[in-house]
């Protein structure tokens, strides 16, 4: 299988939209109650929003496998108004496609992109009961901070702060 990564036009935010829907249940199901998700992904993921985004200049990057979508991340430069500093805002792959070293592939994109950029360290955000927190704490990130964010309508992310220095090497690679 041949996966291959490109940067997504937004002619690709329905792509995006597909690709949310069949990984953010089964990401956040045993996490989060149903209307916090569902609140979640109208305020992250409307086509308005994901237009907005990209027209102020974050990267979203389509992670293929033999063709066919099987996950995205979206970060964005300076985050913050911070030079050099970046911010991973999404990283996502189909739940079947999982464990395969696809995960550490698109991170890795960004990472060099980022690089490319002339960003120097990596934030991210997790969710502090998302699995996916030993995936990056696997591949060098590290938290910095405990963040409760309070996003409306009663509802909070709970996460970490996550932060990863661009110029080491991502383990593995």
């Amino acid at each position: 299988m041949t996966p291959g990564i490109h940067q997504a036009a937004a002619i690709e935010i329905p792509l995006i939209q597909s690709l949310i829907q069949q990984t953010w249940k089964p990401t956040y199901g045993e996490i989060l109650s149903e209307a916090q998700m569902d609140y979640m992904l109208e305020r992250m993921y409307a086509p308005d929003v994901l237009q907005r985004q990209m027209d102020e200049g974050h990267i979203f990057l389509i992670l293929t496998e033999d063709g066919s979508p099987v996950g995205f991340a979206g970060f964005e430069c300076d985050y913050g108004g911070k030079q050099g500093v970046c911010k991973l805002h999404k990283l996502y792959l189909l739940p079947e496609t999982q464990g395969r070293g696809l995960g550490r592939m698109l991170l890795h994109a960004v990472k060099e992109m980022a690089q490319e950029r002339s960003q120097e360290r990596l934030l991210l955000n997790v969710n502090r009961y998302n699995k996916a927190l030993h995936f990056y704490r696997r591949l060098g990130f590290e938290v910095v901070a405990e963040e409760d964010i309070d996003i409306g309508q009663g509802f909070f992310m709970n996460d970490y702060l996550m932060a990863l220095e661009l110029k080491e090497e991502l383990p593995g690679r």
